[in-house]
């Protein structure tokens, strides 16, 4: 059996959101999960979801939300008390030093333990690796630990790894995203021989600062291990010509914001033009569907989270905003990534790293 953890108190919106998405999960996907928190909160908001249902909803808002009847006491459901939280403003590393309460560090605890096979949080960033890294340890090999996003593209999706969690990085630190990424999309996604490519300014070996310029040589130096491609510009991520795109994790979490804001501010635009008279309403109406399908193939809420690679277990890392959409989709995310068993796919090129 597989259970997930959930960070109950951690993101803008827990525990509401928290603790939906993961009912949410556990009824839709039958997947057994352990929400960490404060039992008071966590067993309020379970009784509120018995009373009230859980409010679906999704694709932003282009289709009204739905609500659906549950009884949690069907579900398989396991509760852990956590006295302490992890606010968004503390320094990570004193904070999980301090706080060995916390939700976020009993959740890695219940993974470490047994409890659980993998944790889902939507809290601090920085509390969520740290606590990963302190409770799971590294895998051999491996330097830093690093996010893996799955983006959409026109021919499939990408892998962008690193997507916030280092930001100062060497070029055998990016190597080894490179191998995480390549690694994660045959294991997880079944890409066949995935392309790797190294985000930069420009197409040319030459080009960049000398981070850049030294990765390449490295990535260059290795093809025999992995299937690099060369430098790819901003504008080719969603191109679809390579399957995973390396970059350190300042630049990675940058372009991650850039994108969600460009879309957010795409469909803004869209949905104010429906609005603006009665003939654009009823245009509105009809083209909904085909608006939600666009929606779902760029809103970060239907891949629900990413993946912390490199460390030894299995970690997802949720929007700070996630909705409880969100949430169910990332318990998904864990759920699958246990399953495929890519820990063990990374761990067996150490010896090559």
């Amino acid at each position: 059996m597989t259970r997930i953890a959930i960070d109950a108190m951690g993101g803008d919106n827990a525990p509401k959101a928290i603790v939906e998405g993961a009912v949410w999960a556990a009824m839709e996907y039958n997947i057994p999960i352990e929400l960490v928190g404060k039992l008071y909160d966590i067993e309020r908001e379970l009784d509120r979801i018995d009373q009230e249902g859980i409010l679906c909803s999704v694709a932003g808002g282009i289709l009204p939300p739905k609500r659906i009847k549950v009884n949690t006491k069907n579900l398989d459901i396991k509760k852990t008390a956590a006295s302490e939280v992890i606010e968004m403003g503390e320094a990570p590393g004193q904070a999980i030093r301090k706080k060995r309460n916390s939700s976020i560090v009993l959740a890695v605890n219940a993974v470490v333990t047994g409890s659980s096979n993998a944790v889902v949080a939507a809290g601090s960033t920085g509390a969520a690796m740290g606590a990963s890294l302190f409770g799971l340890g590294r895998l051999p090999g491996i330097e830093r630990p690093a996010i893996a996003t799955v983006l959409p593209t026109m021919k499939g999706p990408l892998i962008l790894i690193d997507s916030g969690a280092n930001t100062d990085c060497t070029p055998e630190m990016l190597y080894q995203f490179g191998l995480m990424g390549s690694t994660y999309a045959k294991s997880v996604l079944g890409i066949n021989n995935p392309r790797v490519a190294l985000l930069n300014i420009g197409e040319e070996a030459g080009k960049g600062d000398e981070l850049a310029k030294d990765t390449y040589k490295l990535f260059d130096e290795n093809k025999n291990k992995l299937n690099f491609i060369g430098n790819a510009e901003g504008k080719e991520i969603f191109l679809g010509n390579c399957d995973v795109i390396v970059c350190d994790g300042f630049v990675g979490n940058v372009t991650l914001k850039t994108i969600e804001g460009v879309a957010k501010m795409f469909f803004y635009m869209i949905k104010q033009e429906f609005y603006h008279d009665v003939f654009s309403k009823m245009i509105g109406v009809l083209v909904r569907p085909i608006l939600k399908k666009m929606y779902a193939k760029i809103n970060y809420e239907e891949f629900g989270g990413a993946l912390l690679l490199g460390v030894k277990g299995i970690t997802v890392i949720c929007h700070g905003r996630s909705s409880a959409y969100a949430i169910k989709n990332a318990v998904k995310v864990a759920y699958n990534a246990v399953k495929s068993g890519v820990n063990e796919t990374i761990a067996s090129y150490y010896g090559e790293i």
